[in-house]
């Protein structure tokens, strides 16, 4: 009934599929939410941190995971390029809207016949910076973010 068994070959075709999952997964369960919230919600959704157009660390991160792949598509700041402008669906998509799109993909309903929004669930440099990306996208679509790199109000001191 089942095989033994597995080739090399076939090792070697599923464990991409395997090492991404297993990472996306452990990302999830162990990466701490590192957004500080902006008011006392009662759901998941994270929130931004904007103060005197600074932002927070994970606000931050987010701009900086979205200005180092998704900015290809969707343009510097979200206001389109290839793919759609960000700013304004995000006025009213839910979150677990933006987190089915980015998660699986879409294919259907986009802007240009052909294109596709690939999924980012198991892409190791993305995948876990999810909730740091809409915080960002989100800052910039509320207008409580200008457009360009923020700086960060909780950075580190060097001396």
């Amino acid at each position: 009934m089942f095989k033994k068994t597995i080739s090399i070959k076939e090792w070697l075709a599923v464990l991409p599929r395997l090492l991404g999952a297993a990472l996306f997964a452990g990302a999830m369960i162990a990466m701490p939410v590192s957004a500080s919230l902006a008011d006392d919600d009662d759901d998941d959704t994270p929130q931004y941190v904007v103060k005197d157009g600074m932002v927070n660390k994970a606000t931050y991160q987010g701009f900086r995971r979205y200005h180092s792949e998704c900015h290809r598509c969707h343009g510097t700041d979200g206001l389109g390029h290839l793919g759609p402008e960000l700013l304004t669906p995000l006025k009213t998509m839910s979150y677990e809207d933006y987190a089915e799109v980015y998660i699986n993909g879409r294919s259907e309903g986009v802007a240009v016949a052909g294109n596709v929004m690939p999924s980012f669930g198991t892409d190791v440099n993305l995948a876990p910076y999810m909730d740091n990306i809409y915080m960002y996208l989100k800052a910039r679509s509320d207008g409580v973010l200008a457009p360009g790199r923020p700086e960060r109000f909780d950075a580190p001191v060097l001396d």
